[in-house]
């Protein structure tokens, strides 16, 4: 039901602006980036404890530090992209390539629920 002019979509509805996701295709999706938050939430918090002070001593200890800092710089930026598809659900727009505005194949949705772009933009993209 529109709100202020916002169609709020929720997993149990399901809207042109989400793609024409069904509701089931929707709450699967959603679960799978639920599931993807939770996962780097703890990934991260692992990281973080496992970056305290270790006995190591010199070029070893130096090593652990960075390979813990690359890996927490990619699970925030994976953490930062689920957060923004679940926004885009919240707001009805899940599925609505951000190149295009065409909407992303239900395939790539599946392999990547927080894909912001259609297979042919993200390819045109990486070309650039």
């Amino acid at each position: 039901m529109p709100q202020g002019g916002v169609l709020i979509v929720t997993s149990h509805t399901s809207t042109a602006a989400n793609v024409c996701l069904s509701r089931r295709e929707l709450a699967m999706l959603r679960a799978g980036l639920l599931e993807q938050r939770s996962f780097r939430r703890e990934q991260l918090l692992a990281i973080r404890e496992s970056s305290q002070p270790q006995p190591e001593s010199g070029r070893y200890s130096a090593a652990r530090a960075e390979v813990h800092s690359h890996l927490a710089v990619a699970a925030r930026i994976v953490l930062a992209d689920v957060e923004a598809a679940l926004d885009r659900m919240d707001t009805g727009h899940y599925g609505q390539c951000r190149s295009c505005w065409g909407a992303v194949e239900l395939a790539r949705l599946r392999i990547c629920p927080q894909t912001r772009y259609c297979a042919a933009c993200h390819h045109r993209l990486q070309d650039s």
